[in-house]
């Protein structure tokens, strides 16, 4: 039994670019479809889709690379199941002065840090990215 699952798409992602592949699969979730197209719209990824296995289905994350090295450096959980950690629209955190994003899962959905400050909500913050 899983009891994170946000934190076992971002693991899968973070050990597919350190391993060189071309793509992530992971078990689907409606959070985590709209993690990947946030992913995707921010250009640290490539593309993904959603493949039917027979069963639930599979997420797929293609992974995007810059001269031969992964584009997502660093990717972090913040928020977990035993510490959920909330913050306001005034106290989202700028991620490498801009350069990389916040993901935060608001009343709105789940949203990037800069679209999150443009509609002044807060959330849980889930996962910083670079």
């Amino acid at each position: 039994m899983m009891t994170d699952p946000i934190a076992d798409m971002l693991t899968r992602i973070r050990n597919a670019g350190q391993a060189g592949h071309r793509w992530a699969d992971m078990p689907i979730s409606k959070l985590k479809i709209e993690v990947a197209k946030l992913l995707k719209e921010s250009h640290f990824a490539y593309d993904y889709k959603v493949l039917d296995d027979g069963r639930h289905g599979v997420l797929r994350v293609y992974l995007k690379y810059h001269e031969g090295q992964p584009v997502i450096r660093h990717i972090e959980r913040i928020s977990t199941p035993g510490r959920r950690r909330y913050v306001g629209s005034g106290e989202i955190p700028r991620v490498r002065n801009g350069l990389g994003m916040a993901i935060l899962s608001t009343s709105s959905g789940v949203l990037s840090d800069r679209t999150a400050r443009e509609q002044g909500v807060g959330g849980e913050l889930l996962a910083l990215v670079w």
